[in-house]
């Protein structure tokens, strides 16, 4: 598969890289970023974080603001950060134009429901078609790590829950956690996966966590001044499910911390170490 490289920028020694390639998963051209750290360039083979960003954003919210390649370069972790939903003129979006829903609210699910489940199949890039491009073109060494914010904190949680032994380490920034049970997911679900509310239980964390056959520790931070808070995230629900299943999980309530890149950017180190304890330990 061919990757045109979009831009290059050095950054802590190393350098973080934007590349296009037509998915085969989305039926459509995708963008991703890539922080390669300066061990990248001396044959060593390093792990991946995948991170996966929430609603509106695409692969250059994470990497422009939460601060996270000096710490990535000391620690020796390939940062991985894709789009966040399919794009193109080709690729419906919401037929309101809402920012919930449709281009950059993917979800990271398959969709099963008309016009959207021709692109709109964020799960199967996430999963296997990007770590498959990735494996292939970068210095990897086959560890994985994986997690997001918001939508993408929800991604991170289904992608690690649904697919036991793929990655090595699991955490998520205010996640939504009971998507199924929430304005944000209610919409996306019902749309995405039709109204069957059996299938959309498939792609809900909190179910998947009290059923989950795998106990991948999971770390979690949730700021107590977050807008939605008790609205659309709901960790209450995730940590309920997690201890009615005796599942590791630290969730962490933020005093004073909103839903912003200003939360990320505080708490990230932590993230990177507990990622790279499991994939380099």
């Amino acid at each position: 598969m061919t990757l045109e490289i979009v831009s290059s920028n050095k950054s802590y020694g190393g350098w973080h890289k934007r590349y296009r390639h037509r998915s085969t998963s989305l039926n459509c051209d995708m963008v991703f970023a890539v922080y390669l750290p300066p061990q990248a360039e001396q044959g060593v083979k390093l792990p991946v974080l995948y991170w996966l960003s929430g609603l509106t954003c695409t692969d250059e919210n994470f990497m422009q603001k939460a601060g996270a390649q000096r710490l990535a370069a000391e620690l020796g972790l390939i940062i991985v950060a894709p789009d966040t939903s399919p794009r193109g003129a080709e690729v419906p979006g919401d037929p309101d134009n809402a920012w919930d829903f449709g281009l950059g609210a993917g979800f990271y699910l398959n969709a099963t429901q008309e016009p959207y489940a021709r692109h709109y199949r964020m799960h199967d890039y996430v999963v296997h078609e990007l770590p498959a491009l990735i494996e292939a073109n970068f210095p990897v060494s086959g560890k994985r790590g994986i997690s997001g914010h918001s939508m993408g904190g929800h991604g991170a949680l289904v992608c690690a829950l649904r697919n036991p032994g793929r990655y090595q380490s699991l955490s998520a920034f205010a996640p939504i956690s009971n998507p199924m049970a929430c304005p944000w997911g209610e919409k996306a679900f019902s749309r995405y996966l039709g109204d069957d509310r059996a299938r959309w239980r498939e792609w809900d964390a909190s179910v998947l966590l009290a059923e989950a056959t795998e106990r991948l520790p999971i770390l979690v931070d949730q700021g107590d001044r977050d807008d939605f808070l008790a609205t659309q995230l709901k960790p209450e629900v995730l940590q309920a499910a997690a201890k009615a299943a005796g599942h590791s999980l630290t969730l962490r309530l933020q005093p004073g911390y909103d839903h912003s890149y200003y939360f990320i950017a505080s708490f990230i180190g932590d993230h990177l170490k507990h990622h790279a304890e499991a994939l380099k330990g």
